[in-house]
């Protein structure tokens, strides 16, 4: 897997050089002059600890999460009163870990950040089905939560039980979020999942927009090597055969397909952290993209909460970008939206696409990946697939080694992938 992530990147980048991820830091992060900024934080605690899930999680007590909290709000204003003024912002996501764990405080947090960004697009978070019951709800609408996602995986027993998860009442699911409206109620599902057929898809995805939702996720099960799950992936031929069938669905249902894994009901209903030009990360192993480098936070809570009590950042990494690294880094997450803009590729570099991937981009309409749509080149079917069959290289060969090792050691001397 690596030598074809590896492959792909010398010769996107035109360099040998890799990407080096060093332990360093800057005291302030140049954010100021970052156009489509986003913001997200997380919250690493959970109930229990589900085997399949590679993100950075710990078990739930009260008084680790006030205290990672307090250190949260502080990490937000060394931050944020960087900058002089507010700076106008699209959205704030919360992930974890569950983020309802911390409902009581989330108040806090936004008005925090509401101290230094303008946020324009509103505000989500993700919420585990145990969450889902009204008191919860209103406490999150209350504190300004205007989007929420809710990680289902599947409503079926038979995957309930591969994932080591719980069984969800879809009825109580309803009747919750009939009594608290949300301008987006997005459901997570998993695919590619052992034996599982277009029919349990289609009746995933049925199920979740006749109970309230009118955004879904379909995401790819993913085998990473330091979790415990055991479950095996899916064959290529049939997750292919498997994403088709349930994409051509939801196109004949009428669903809009924002991103390579999410259908809507309607046109307003948005869910997605991962499509903006640069973000701003807050709490452990949270991420920062800037326009010339890329950071990421200790995993540790102990050890994050320890630096921010030093009034330092919690840096774990950093990576100092080469432009055509740059490039290759926006290029691969724009595409995560279906599509990418020349004009918005040459607004942000100031040089044509054309000129630096004119290649590239010829070979992807020869091989069908892409067509053209008004200027715009547009993923086909087969470059959706094959989008999703890279980024699955792409998530063991860099992602895996990254998140396994940041697991065992709070800062890393270096990262070389």
């Amino acid at each position: 897997m690596s030598i074809i992530t590896n492959l792909t990147r010398m010769w996107l980048t035109r360099s040998f050089k890799p990407f080096r991820f060093r332990n360093e830091y800057d005291e302030v992060l140049p954010y100021g002059d970052c156009e489509n900024l986003g913001l997200y934080v997380h919250i690493p605690f959970c109930k229990s600890i589900c085997n399949f899930c590679p993100y950075c999680k710990v078990k739930y007590d009260r008084e680790t999460c006030d205290r990672y909290i307090d250190a949260l709000l502080r990490e937000i204003h060394m931050v944020g009163s960087t900058y002089p003024g507010k700076k106008t912002v699209t959205s704030l996501y919360f992930g974890g870990g569950t983020p309802a764990l911390a409902a009581d405080r989330l108040e806090e947090i936004i008005a925090a950040m509401n101290e230094y960004f303008t946020i324009t697009e509103g505000i989500g978070l993700e919420l585990h089905p145990d969450n889902v019951k009204p008191d919860v709800l209103r406490k999150l609408k209350d504190a300004g939560v205007t989007k929420i996602s809710i990680g289902i995986q599947s409503f079926l027993g038979k995957y309930q039980s591969i994932l080591g998860r719980a069984a969800v009442n879809p009825e109580q699911l309803r009747e919750a979020l009939s009594q608290v409206p949300f301008e987006t109620v997005s459901m997570d599902f998993i695919f590619a999942l052992p034996g599982q057929t277009f029919e349990d898809l289609k009746s995933d995805v049925d199920e979740a927009f006749r109970i309230g939702a009118n955004h879904v996720a379909i995401y790819p099960f993913i085998d990473f090597t330091f979790t415990k799950s055991p479950v095996k992936a899916m064959p290529k031929k049939e997750k292919r055969l498997l994403l088709d069938s349930i994409t051509d669905y939801c196109a004949r249902k009428g669903y809009k397909r924002s991103t390579i894994w999410t259908f809507s009901s309607e046109e307003q209903a948005k869910y997605s952290s991962m499509t903006r030009d640069n973000f701003l990360g807050f709490g452990c192993s949270a991420t920062t993209l800037l326009k010339d480098r890329f950071k990421i936070n200790t995993f540790s809570v102990d050890a994050y909460c320890e630096r921010i009590l030093q009034e330092t950042l919690p840096t774990s990494l950093t990576l100092r970008f080469t432009r055509r690294q740059r490039m290759v880094y926006y290029l691969f997450w724009t595409a995560y939206s279906t599509e990418v803009d020349p004009e918005a590729f040459e607004r942000f570099f100031g040089v044509p696409l054309k000129k630096m991937y004119g290649f590239e981009l010829k070979a992807a309409q020869l091989f069908g990946f892409t067509k053209k749509r008004g200027g715009v080149h547009v993923m086909t079917l087969k470059g959706a697939f094959y989008y999703h069959y890279y980024e699955n290289f792409y998530t063991l060969a860099y992602i895996d080694k990254m998140w396994g090792i940041m697991r065992k050691e709070a800062f890393p001397k270096e990262i070389t992938l």
